[in-house]
């Protein structure tokens, strides 16, 4: 199981906590594949872009309006988070769902 994550990030830092066995990637320091970037936006879309987060606030309209795998590999800290791969699933947000399933 991967957690991608920061490290700074409250609800990456629970996730962490609640999944001890899980590999912790701080994006901001590692990045995400592109692989596994990809996977991810065909399978939650646009909401993969935290659009409440401080790193799109700092965004002016003509970047925002870019592709949003372009911007998540350009600023990963763009990701909502965390996101949880385990065995060719995907989890995003540290919901009551996921941690239903993944605890």
């Amino acid at each position: 199981m991967n957690l991608y994550g920061l490290k700074t990030c409250d609800t990456c830092r629970k996730a962490a906590k609640a999944l001890p066995d899980a590999n912790y990637i701080d994006v901001r320091k590692d990045g995400v594949p592109a692989e596994v970037l990809s996977a991810a936006y065909d399978v939650f879309g646009d909401k993969l872009v935290n659009k409440s987060s401080t790193t799109w606030r700092g965004l002016d309209e003509a970047e925002r309006a870019r592709p949003a795998l372009e911007l998540l590999a350009e600023h990963p800290t763009l990701m909502k988070r965390p996101l949880i791969t385990r065995d060719g699933q995907m989890w995003l947000g540290w919901t009551k769902d996921v941690q239903a399933e993944l605890a």
